[in-house]
């Protein structure tokens, strides 16, 4: 664990790794074709520097969606939670795409470091401020991304409304898979961590409310 959090603190605004773009490689016809992926405001995305990419949670297909969509302008280094280390094969797939583990429910300070490294090391590093899945239920956002942003007053923030990614377990039906790109509100003065961090939650479920992952769609859902 210390190995992977060390190498994911280097090397940030170097070539894309081989793992991450077999990955991209394996997921785009999923994400690009069967789920018809629409991407919109990918020029609020900046191609370089330190950058903040936050978004919001309701499927495990959400990291590997905003990925795909961002895959020509960018590398996204997600911190993912650490027990999906404990594979020894997904752990070296999560390893060769730079990701970082984070203890959830706890302070982990060395998740953080390994993401401020990320970051002024000139990387792309995506968050979920909500801190995990919502499941159907509106979350209150954690400190984290306010607590980066802080960290590293430079970087630039975006957020990724990501939307549809429940539909994908929904199979043979397929989804329509949208993400949207777009700069948040100016910060007001001496906003905290916890208030930015609900700022972007509240901005992000603005553009994509909360859906419930499951095959069975919600009967007020509408004919598609």
């Amino acid at each position: 664990m210390k190995r992977n959090r060390s190498a994911a603190g280097t090397g940030h605004a170097g070539r894309i790794p081989p793992v991450y773009r077999a990955v991209m490689a394996a997921a785009g016809p999923i994400v690009r074709w069967w789920g018809r992926l629409e991407v919109t405001g990918l020029h609020h995305l900046p191609a370089h520097g330190a950058t903040i990419v936050a978004a919001n949670h309701d499927s495990m297909w959400d990291p590997v969606v905003i990925a795909v969509a961002a895959r020509r302008h960018r590398q996204i280094h997600a911190l993912a939670k650490a027990s999906l280390w404990n594979n020894a094969l997904l752990r070296r797939v999560l390893d060769g795409m730079g990701q970082i583990p984070v203890r959830r429910g706890e302070a982990d300070t060395d998740a953080l470091d390994a993401a401020v490294r990320c970051l002024t090391g000139g990387g792309c590093l995506g968050i979920f401020p909500e801190g995990t899945r919502s499941q159907g239920r509106r979350l209150r956002a954690r400190s984290g991304a306010g607590r980066l942003a802080q960290a590293v007053p430079e970087a630039h923030i975006v957020c990724a409304a990501v939307s549809g990614t429940v539909d994908i377990a929904r199979f043979p039906r397929r989804p329509r898979l949208k993400v949207t790109f777009f700069a948040p509100t100016p910060p007001p003065p001496s906003e905290s961590a916890r208030e930015l961090a609900a700022r972007l939650t509240a901005e992000l479920r603005a553009v994509a409310p909360v859906a419930t992952a499951g095959r069975r769609r919600p009967p007020d859902d509408g004919p598609g």
